[in-house]
């Protein structure tokens, strides 16, 4: 008896909330096979930013007018006086936009949570996925699809109404410094900031589950965090926009094909082959005549001095300073680009389905072989 206790295969179970972790000895080998966390299973975390949301419009409901300071929050700041009715009103800069883009990060923050738990989560079981990490997966990529689905058009939009239609570089540098913007551009510009911003606070506090390019994820937002910064602040918006738009469109290709990969959907491999050609068109294509530009009208197109009396920036430093942060962005493209080719001729040589950038499931997971083994 107490030798086939010893030969028999010991088996435990750690469970937590979220997720559990199965560990399994034989001999001289160990078996780990670590759960996603469960969408289902997480406590819904969107009731509390709701309540913080409705506290601060019943009290801006108060007073709703100009004096409120709530109303910097709620609403564009910095209206210009308009002489001309047959010009559309201007906004201009200045600190009260952090108050608006600090509010609709709380907003987006808010909208993904009840998204995500009450509509997506029962839409990825409807979809038949079984895998928990596959169903948390999905409710992100769907989520994505909705939401770069709506800016990839609303940047195109604004885009149309200035100087920059369809990535004209030479409008990115005429008539700088471009202090004021109409409404609908500078909505745009930073209800963007502040989705980049609650992403940002969402992988801080850890509410997703890491893939295997975390650490090229949080370069990304870095560089992509401080690029926002600082073309707004100094006045180089017309290049954000042309960012903006093209990182939003081929996001939604990705996501969408994403979408169609974790149901198992033959239309994978269509969307795929266009996610491919949008990324390579978009993030590679536009982005590198941008990065040319840089090197060819930044100093020839419109002034070309550091003046901090009339906000002129449009000079040798930040052209640098520009062009390194656009080239860094360029890299974690090219890397993506380079996941994506790998993911193509998995699929295409040998059938094989499968995410490149799939979950990083911890250390446990790290030490385990293809077929969740680990030798001693």
């Amino acid at each position: 008896m107490a030798s086939t206790t010893r030969t028999s295969a010991s088996r435990r179970r750690v469970k937590s909330k979220t997720n559990s972790i199965s560990i399994s000895k034989s001999n001289n080998t160990l078996k780990v096979r670590a759960s996603a966390p469960n969408p289902a299973q997480k406590p819904r975390r969107w009731p509390l930013p709701l309540l913080s949301l409705l506290t601060l419009l019943s009290l801006y409901a108060l007073n709703p007018t100009e004096s409120n300071i709530l109303h910097h929050f709620i609403f564009l700041s910095y209206k210009e006086p308009n002489l001309n009715p047959e010009n559309a009103t201007q906004y201009g800069k200045g600190l009260w936009d952090i108050a608006f883009v600090s509010f609709y990060t709380l907003v987006l923050f808010t909208t993904q949570e009840f998204i995500m738990h009450e509509l997506l989560a029962p839409l990825s079981r409807f979809c038949g996925i079984k895998s928990l990490r596959k169903q948390a997966r999905f409710m992100e990529q769907v989520y994505s699809v909705l939401y770069f689905g709506c800016t990839g058009v609303a940047g195109l939009y604004v885009m149309q109404s200035s100087p920059v239609w369809y990535f004209n570089t030479t409008g990115m540098y005429e008539n700088f410094p471009h202090r004021t913007h109409e409404a609908a551009f500078k909505f745009y510009y930073l209800f963007e900031a502040a989705y980049w911003a609650q992403q940002a606070v969402v992988m801080l506090l850890g509410l997703e589950a890491r893939r295997k390019d975390f650490k090229e994820l949080v370069a990304h937002h870095i560089v992509t965090l401080a690029l926002i910064g600082l073309s707004y602040r100094f006045h180089f918006t017309y290049i954000g926009i042309a960012i903006y738009t093209t990182h939003d469109i081929s996001d939604f290709f990705l996501s969408l094909s994403k979408s169609f990969h974790y149901t198992g959907s033959d239309w994978v491999i269509p969307f795929y082959a266009v996610n491919v050609v949008a990324w390579i068109y978009l993030r590679h294509y536009q982005n590198l005549r941008v990065l040319y530009s840089l090197l060819t009208e930044f100093r020839t197109v419109g002034p070309y001095e550091l003046n901090w009396e009339t906000q002129q920036y449009k000079c040798w430093i930040s052209n640098i300073i520009t062009f390194a942060l656009l080239a860094m962005l360029q890299g974690l493209n090219l890397f993506w680009l380079y996941c994506l080719g790998r993911s193509a001729w998995k699929l295409l040589a040998y059938g094989e389905k499968k995410d490149d950038r799939s979950d990083d499931t911890g250390d446990e997971a790290a030490r385990v072989n293809g077929n969740g083994v680990v030798k001693k």
